[in-house]
């Protein structure tokens, strides 16, 4: 179907789709058209008729992937070939395709556009996409506007305190060279930092590409990272959680804080220092401080003995009766 048609009608708007729809999704949206606009739906409406078939038409090209791609070929140069070049017209967009239509039903063949270039005294390097010739373009042969430029990965890896405060850092690019990048504050690990325009550059006047850096976050051995919060398990005794007290906890990178332990304090509870946590320019996180009942490994007689002592006045509550009534059901 190579023809003026193919120049005159523009299918993905008839169907009302993007053109880098997908084939799914071009499916999808056929089939709500047809749906909406078969005759059967419609007795006696010519101008729904008329869409049906228009529709039809429309999905039989872009649905198959040979006339998809000859398709958005030939629109990509419509342009271009209404022109004048020399003083003499380039001719209709028949004459054109009339010259080297042969094979597969009358369709085009792509080194035919060799053919096309011969008639404009053009090297295959030059371009439409430009409304004129002699300037380099991207896609197939020089159609479809100027390509971008190749994406370039690189990788770092970051302590748990660098990650969290951020800096700037220099890294090596593909021929050695290097260039500096500005982690942000918060960064995560597996985060990706990307720098527009300093990848690759593009090979016909297009944009450069971007450098693409993977971060990769140490452990710490103290902190762990829940969103933006700090997490830290800070032991006590069994005397401070169970007679209270007050305690020193550690902040990342900075002094110690102070927090009280309230008498009774269970093993698990989480006690909250507010904004002491990761900060980045959206938010800032707080110290989420643990409590761990510490069990002393080792005692001597007299601290035996007091244990012992107390083991006889404590309550005679049952701390694992709940637990077994909740497991019976």
């Amino acid at each position: 179907m190579a023809s003026q048609d193919w120049f005159d009608k523009d299918f993905y708007k008839i169907l009302g789709v993007s053109k880098d729809v997908t084939d799914a999704d071009l499916k999808k949206t056929y089939r709500k058209l047809a749906r909406k606009y078969h005759p059967d739906s419609n007795a006696g409406d010519t101008a729904a008729e008329a869409k049906f078939k228009e529709v039809s038409e429309a999905y039989s090209v872009l649905s198959d992937a040979e006339q998809r791609q000859e398709y958005d070929q030939i629109r990509a140069m419509g342009s271009g070939a209404r022109f004048t070049a020399g003083g003499q017209s380039a001719g209709g967009f028949e004459d054109v395709f009339s010259a080297f239509q042969q094979g597969r039903g009358g369709r085009y063949q792509a080194q035919d556009f060799e053919d096309i270039f011969s008639m404009f005294n053009q090297q295959p390097g030059g371009g439409f996409g430009s409304g004129r010739f002699g300037q380099p373009t991207g896609g197939f042969r020089g159609y479809g506007g100027p390509s971008r430029g190749a994406d370039v990965t690189a990788r770092t890896t970051l302590d748990f305190t660098t990650a969290a405060k951020g800096e700037t850092i220099t890294l090596q690019g593909e021929e050695g060279k290097p260039f500096k990048v500005k982690i942000p504050a918060g960064v995560a690990d597996g985060q990706k930092i990307r720098l527009r325009g300093r990848g690759r550059p593009s090979p016909d006047g297009g944009e450069a590409g971007d450098i693409v850096v993977q971060v990769a976050v140490r452990p710490h051995p103290v902190f762990t990272r829940d969103g933006v919060n700090l997490r830290v398990a800070v032991p006590v005794t069994f005397t401070e959680a169970a007679l209270g007290a007050t305690i020193e906890v550690p902040t990342l990178g900075g002094d110690p804080v102070k927090l009280r332990v309230a008498p009774g304090t269970p093993s698990g509870r989480v006690l909250r220092v507010k904004g002491r946590g990761i900060q980045t320019s959206k938010a800032t996180g707080d110290l989420l401080a643990e409590v761990q009942v510490a069990v002393p490994a080792h005692l001597d007689d007299a601290a035996r003995e007091a244990l012992e002592r107390y083991h006889e006045l404590e309550p005679k509550e049952n701390p694992r009766a709940d637990l077994m009534a909740k497991a019976r059901g």
